[in-house]
C-alpha cells in the first residue's frame, strides 16, 4: 500500500461517511456474527422512553454502552446489541394527554373512551424513533435499532406476566394496603425511587404548621384515677398538615414522656414539659401539674373536630371483612374475602368506638411540636400503622385528585374555607386557608410557618402526598438478606456505591407498591372472583384456557373485558396495571420472550456481563432489574442451575456515571441556554472529541461535570495530534515511496536496533496492557487516562527525535526502521482507540492498512495481543528526559550572576547527577539541552560561558531555523532542493552544515529570488531570498 500526503478527510468529512460505510458493508453485523454463540458476552440496555428526545445525558450512557461492547467484542466475544424503547408509565400517558387536550384523567372515558385513548397511546410510541437513530449513529454507536424490542409489545407483556405469577405463587408478592406516594394529578400512587432518583425532586416549601386545641371530653379519670378530666381541657398538638386535620382519627404520646397541664386564658392544655416554655414563650401561662406521664393520658376520648363518626348504616358496609397480619418487620399484609353483614357491622362498631382517643407511640419525640401528635390514618405511614395496631378507622377525606369530599367538604364550607377552584376544595391551595379558618375559629391556637424539602414528582411536577391505599406489593423486606448478598458478587465502578447508596437503598427500601391505577402499561394478570378467590395468570395460553378469548393487544380495555368461571365462581379482571420499573426490571428475559422462547439462550447467559446508566438509576433501574432478577432466580424461576447458583445476581459489572450539567454548572435547560445541541457540537468539533471526552471526564467515576463547549474543542485539539503524526508519516513515506506490503505487522522492542525504537515500541505494548486492565476492571477513565500522554510521547518525543532519521538518514537501515516503527505503532494505536473514538480509528486503519476494503475494518479485528516490554529501555529514556529537563531549566535559570540563554545557543558542558546514562542517551541529551559535553557528577550544573565560536554556531542555528520557516512560508515540498541567497556573512565552515540542514544546492549573497524575507537573527536583520532549485 503506498501513500500520498495531503489526501486525508477531516472528521466532519469522514464520520458521516464511515457511518454509512459501515451500514453498507453490514460492519456492524459482521463484527457479531464471526464470533462464536457460545462465546457471549451479554450487556443489559435500559430503554429510554420513546418519548423523549435524545440529550447529552442519554448520549453519555449511549456512549459507554458503545466503548464497552466494542471492546469486549474485540477480545473475541459475541456481543449482541439490541436497543430497547420503554413505551409504557406516566411519561408516556403524559405525551399522549397533550397530544389529545386532555388536563383532567376525568375526561379518559368521558370526553376520550379509553379505547381512542389507548390507540393514541399506541400510535404516538413511534414519533421519536427516527430522530433518535439518526443520533445514535452520529455518535458512532453500534446497535440493533430494527430488532428493538418495546415494553408494549405483546410477547414482552407475556413475559411480565410469567414473572409476575411466578412471584406470586412464591409468596414474592402479596396484596395489601399501605401509605403510598401518590399524585393527585395523575390520580395514582407512585413509588419513592421513581420520585426521588433526579436531584430535583425536593423542593423547599413553605407551610403552615398549626398548634391544634383538641378538647378533651370531661369527666374521665386520669392521673392513676386521682383527677377528673374538667370542662375547657385541651391537647395541644402540632401538625405540619393542617389539611389532614378532618381525617383526624386519634391522638399520639409518648408513654415516657412528662408532660404538663398549664393555663392559658382560662383554658387547661396538656403539653409535653420539655416543650412548654417554647411553645408557650409569647404567652402568660401557670403550671398546674408538670408530672403527668404520657401513659395517664392513654385511652383518653377527645371531641372530635369534624364531628361523631355517626351509626354504622347498612349500605356503608361491603359485606366483606378485611384480613390482617403482621409480618416480622412490622409489615402488613392486608386484604378482605365475603363475611355475612351482622359480622362486619360488628367490625366496625368496634373500630368506630376506637376513634378519636389517645393512644401510645414510641415515635412520639419532644424535639419539635407539643409532644402529642395528630393521627390522620389515611395520610401517614406511622399514622396508619398504628391505627392497625389500635384498631381504629382510617377516614380518607379526599377524592383521588386531592379534592375534599362528603361530609369533610360540608365542614369546611361551615367553617369559612372557600372553594379553590371550579372543582371545590384542593389540599394544597387550600392548605394555609384551612390553616387560618381553624384559628379563627379558635380550633387552632396558633400558625406558625415553615421552609421544608418536600417530595414532588418530576414527572407531573405535583407535590405529593402520602395516602393509604389498597395495591399489591412485591415482599422486598423478606428478600433483603438474599439482595445484600448477591450484592457482594457484583463489581461496581465507582466502587463506594456498592456499600454506599445500593445497597442503603436495599437496606431501607420498603415493599415496593407494584399497581398503578392508570390506563397505558402492563395489565396486572389478576382476576378476582365474586366469592373472593384471587386467579393470577401467567399466560395468553393460560387466559385463553379459562376464557376461550385470545387478544390481538392485551392492553386495557380489551383485557378488562375478559371474564371466566371457576367452579362456580365469576371472575373479573382488577382494573389496575402494573408499575412499569416491574416492566423494566424484567427486561433482561422479558426482552427475549423468556419462557416462552430462547429459553437456552437467556439462562446460558444469565447472569448478564454489564449494564450502565447515570446514578439516578441506582435507586431505581439497578435496583428493581436486581429484585425482580434474584428473586426469579431463587425460586427456580431461571431453571435448576440458576437457583442451584450461589451467584444470583442480575448482572457482574455495573458502570455508573455521574450528571453531566450546563456550562454555567446548573442542569441542562434550554430556557437557561447552558448547552450546546449535541449533534451541533459533532458538527463542529467531532463526535469522536466528545466521546472522548465524556469517557476520560470524571462523570465516568460517578462525578457531576459541567460540559462545556471548551472543553470538546481541547479534546479535539489533543485527539488532532494523531493526525499530525499521520501527515509526518505519510509525506515522507510519499517521498521515499515507501509501502507497507505485509498486513499488520508485529514488532517487539528487540526486533528493532534504534534505542528510540526500542522506546516507542515499549510505550505501545505498556499503553495496550494499561488499557487493558483498566477496562477489564471497567474503569473507563482509568482505561483512557494513558492516551494523551502516549500521544504525546508519540508526537512530541519520538517523532521530532526521529525526523532526521526520515528526512536527512545517511543509514538506508535505519530508515526502514523508523519508517516500520512508525507505521507499526500506529496501527496497533488505531485498534487500542477503536472502542473509544470509532471514527478516528477506522479512518487511519483504513489510510494506514485497508485502503477502504470492507472486510478489512479495525472493528473486526481483535484485541492486540501481550507483548514485550523492554523496562529497562523505558527505565533509561525516563531517565534522559529527566536530565534533559533539568538542563533545560538551568539554561533558564536567572539570577543577579547569571542571565537566561536560549536552547538554539550552543553551550559547553552539562554535569548532571544520578544514574549513569546509555551512550546513546547522552548523545540525546546533547542534542535537546544544545551543549557540547555531558557528565556525571556530584552535582547538576551548565556552563553559560559563551565563547565566540560557540557564538558564532549559535547564530548559525538561528539562521537555519529562519530558512526553514521561510520554506514553509514558500510552500515548498519537506524534500525540494532550493536556491538561497543570505545577505549576512556565513563562515566557511558552518556553509556545508547551512546547506544540508536546508536542502540548499546554491548558496550565495546578493541572489534574488522568488521568495524574499527579512528576519531577526541574534538582534541583525538579515534578508533571505530563496526559491525551488
Amino acid at each position: 500500500m503506498k501513500y500520498k500526503a495531503g489526501q486525508r478527510r477531516r472528521a466532519a468529512e469522514y464520520e458521516p461517511a464511515l457511518v454509512e460505510w459501515w451500514k453498507k458493508n453490514k460492519t456492524f453485523k459482521k463484527s457479531v456474527e464471526q464470533r462464536p454463540e457460545d462465546n457471549s458476552y451479554v450487556f443489559y440496555d435500559g430503554p429510554p422512553f420513546i418519548t423523549g428526545m435524545p440529550h447529552h445525558g442519554t448520549l453519555l450512557s449511549s456512549i459507554v454502552k458503545d466503548a464497552v461492547p466494542r471492546y469486549w467484542t474485540m477480545q473475541g466475544k459475541r456481543v449482541e446489541r439490541r436497543w430497547g424503547w420503554d413505551c409504557h408509565g406516566l411519561p408516556a400517558e403524559n405525551f399522549v394527554e397533550k397530544q389529545l387536550g386532555i388536563t383532567d384523567r376525568r375526561e379518559i372515558g368521558a370526553k376520550w373512551s379509553l379505547e381512542d385513548y389507548i390507540v393514541k397511546a399506541r400510535e404516538s410510541m413511534v414519533a421519536n424513533s427516527e430522530t433518535w437513530e439518526g443520533t445514535i449513529d452520529r455518535i458512532g454507536r453500534w446497535v440493533d435499532f430494527k430488532g428493538a424490542y418495546r415494553t408494549m409489545d405483546k410477547n414482552f407483556m407475556e413475559s411480565v406476566w410469567w414473572a409476575f405469577k411466578t412471584l406470586y405463587e412464591s409468596g414474592k408478592i402479596y396484596e395489601g394496603r399501605k401509605v403510598l406516594m401518590y399524585d393527585t394529578k395523575f390520580a395514582t400512587p407512585v413509588s419513592k425511587s421513581e420520585v426521588t432518583m433526579d436531584n430535583d425532586a425536593y423542593q423547599e416549601v413553605t407551610d403552615p404548621s398549626a398548634y391544634v386545641k383538641f378538647k378533651v371530653k370531661p369527666g374521665q379519670k386520669c392521673h392513676n384515677g386521682e383527677w377528673e378530666t374538667g370542662e375547657n381541657t385541651y391537647f395541644l398538638a402540632w401538625t405540619t398538615t393542617p389539611w389532614t386535620l378532618p381525617a383526624n382519627m386519634a391522638l399520639a404520646v409518648n408513654p415516657e414522656m412528662e408532660y404538663a397541664e398549664v393555663e392559658v386564658n382560662g383554658d387547661r392544655l396538656y403539653i409535653a414539659k420539655s416543650r412548654a416554655e417554647t411553645v408557650l414563650k409569647d404567652v402568660d401561662y401557670k403550671v398546674i401539674y408538670d408530672d403527668i406521664k404520657g401513659s395517664d393520658f392513654v385511652g383518653l376520648a377527645y371531641e372530635p373536630l369534624f364531628g361523631e363518626m355517626g351509626e354504622v348504616r347498612d349500605e356503608d358496609l361491603n359485606g366483606h371483612t378485611r384480613h390482617r397480619s403482621i409480618k416480622a418487620d412490622g409489615t402488613l399484609l392486608d386484604y378482605e374475602t365475603p363475611m355475612p353483614l351482622e359480622k362486619s357491622r360488628e367490625r366496625v362498631e368496634r373500630a368506630h368506638k376506637n376513634a378519636h382517643r389517645v393512644y401510645d407511640a414510641s415515635f412520639v419525640l419532644g424535639g419539635d411540636g407539643t409532644g402529642i401528635v395528630h393521627i390522620a390514618p389515611a395520610y401517614g405511614e406511622d399514622d396508619y400503622k398504628l391505627s392497625q395496631e389500635k384498631f381504629f378507622p382510617s377516614f380518607d377525606v379526599l377524592d383521588d385528585y386531592g379534592y375534599y369530599v362528603g361530609d369533610s367538604l360540608k365542614r369546611l364550607h361551615e367553617l369559612g374555607v372557600r372553594d379553590t377552584d371550579e372543582r371545590g376544595i384542593e389540599i394544597w391551595a387550600g392548605n394555609k386557608f384551612i390553616a387560618k379558618c381553624l384559628e379563627e375559629k379558635g380550633i387552632v391556637w396558633k400558625i406558625e410557618y415553615i421552609k421544608h424539602e418536600y417530595p414532588f414528582n418530576p414527572r407531573s411536577k405535583q407535590r405529593i402526598m402520602y395516602r393509604a391505599f389498597p395495591s399489591w406489593f412485591f415482599d422486598v423486606q423478606g428478600q433483603k438478606p438474599l439482595m445484600i448478598a448477591q450484592n457482594e458478587n457484583i463489581n461496581w465502578f465507582p466502587e463506594y456505591l456498592k456499600h454506599g447508596r445500593f445497597e442503603k437503598n436495599i437496606e431501607q427500601a420498603p415493599d415496593w407498591n407494584l399497581s398503578r391505577d392508570r390506563f397505558w402499561a402492563t395489565a396486572m394478570p389478576v382476576w378476582k372472583g365474586d366469592k373472593g378467590t384471587v386467579k393470577v395468570v401467567g399466560s395468553y395460553a393460560e387466559l385463553k384456557e379459562l376464557s376461550g378469548v385470545e387478544l390481538e393487544d392485551y392492553h386495557r380495555p380489551w383485557v378488562d373485558e375478559i371474564e371466566f368461571d371457576i367452579d362456580g365462581e365469576h371472575f373479573k379482571r382488577i382494573e389496575k396495571v402494573l408499575d412499569c420499573w416491574f416492566e423494566s426490571g424484567s427486561m433482561p428475559f422479558a426482552q427475549l420472550h423468556y419462557p416462552f422462547e430462547n429459553k437456552e439462550k437467556f439462562e446460558r447467559n444469565y447472569p448478564a456481563d454489564f449494564i450502565v446508566e447515570y446514578v439516578g438509576q441506582v435507586r431505581a433501574w439497578f435496583y428493581y432489574v436486581h429484585t425482580v432478577n434474584t428473586a426469579l432466580a431463587e425460586v427456580g424461576g431461571f431453571g435448576p442451575d440458576a437457583k442451584a447458583r450461589v451467584e444470583k445476581n442480575a448482572f457482574k459489572n455495573v458502570i455508573t456515571t455521574g450528571t453531566l450539567a450546563g456550562n454555567d454548572g446548573r442542569k441542562m435547560s434550554k430556557s437557561l441556554g447552558n448547552y450546546t445541541d449535541p449533534n451541533v457540537l459533532m458538527d463542529q468539533y467531532s463526535a469522536d472529541a466528545l466521546r472522548f471526552l465524556l469517557l476520560s471526564s470524571p462523570v465516568l467515576s460517578g462525578e457531576d461535570f459541567a460540559l462545556t463547549d471548551k472543553d470538546v474543542s481541547d479534546a479535539q485539539r489533543k485527539l488532532a495530534m494523531i493526525w499530525n503524526v499521520y501527515d509526518f508519516f505519510v509525506t515522507y513515506a510519499e517521498v521515499d515511496g515507501w509501502g507497507f506490503k505485509d498486513g499488520t505487522c508485529c514488532l517487539n522492542p528487540q526486533d528493532v536496533n534504534n534505542p528510540l525504537d526500542k522506546w516507542i515500541v515499549s510505550r505501545l505494548h505498556q499503553l495496550r496492557d494499561e488499557v487493558t486492565e483498566s477496562m477489564n476492571a471497567y474503569n473507563l477513565p482509568g482505561a483512557l487516562a494513558p492516551i494523551l500522554p502516549f500521544v504525546d510521547d508519540l508526537s512530541n518525543w519520538f517523532v521530532r527525535r526521529s525526523r532526521r532519521r526520515f528526512w536527512k538518514s545517511e543509514d538506508d537501515g535505519d530508515k526502514a526502521e523508523a519508517y516500520q516503527t512508525l507505521h507499526y505503532v500506529m496501527v496497533k494505536l488505531a485498534m487500542i482507540l477503536a472502542p473509544f473514538t470509532p471514527f478516528l480509528a477506522e479512518e487511519l486503519w483504513q489510510n494506514l492498512v485497508a485502503d477502504g476494503d470492507a472486510n478489512n475494518s479495525v472493528h473486526l479485528k481483535n484485541w492486540p495481543e501481550q507483548k514485550d516490554v523492554d523496562q529497562e529501555i523505558l527505565k533509561q529514556m525516563a531517565e534522559v528526559r529527566a536530565v534533559i529537563n533539568e538542563g533545560l531549566a538551568l539554561r533558564m535559570q536567572k539570577s543577579d550572576t547569571e542571565e537566561q540563554v536560549k536552547v538554539r545557543q550552543p553551550l559547553q558542558k552539562l554535569v548532571y547527577m544520578g544514574e549513569e546514562l546509555p551512550d546513546w542517551g547522552v548523545e540525546i541529551v546533547k542534542d535537546e539541552v544544545n551543549v557540547k559535553e555531558v557528565e556525571r557528577g556530584e552535582v547538576t550544573w551548565i556552563d553559560k560561558n559563551i565563547s565566540e565560536e560557540l557564538a558564532r554556531e549559535g547564530f548559525i542555528r538561528e539562521l537555519i531555523r529562519s530558512v526553514q520557516s521561510a520554506r514553509k512560508k514558500a510552500g515548498l515540498n519537506v524534500d525540494d532542493r532550493i536556491k538561497l541567497s543570505i545577505n549576512s556573512e556565513v563562515p566557511e565552515e558552518w556553509k556545508e552544515t547551512l546547506m544540508a540542514e536546508v536542502l540548499a544546492l546554491e548558496l550565495s549573497k546578493e541572489g534574488n529570488y522568488a521568495y524574499d524575507e527579512i528576519v531577526k537573527v541574534n538582534g541583525e536583520s538579515v534578508t533571505i531570498s530563496l526559491e525551488k532549485a
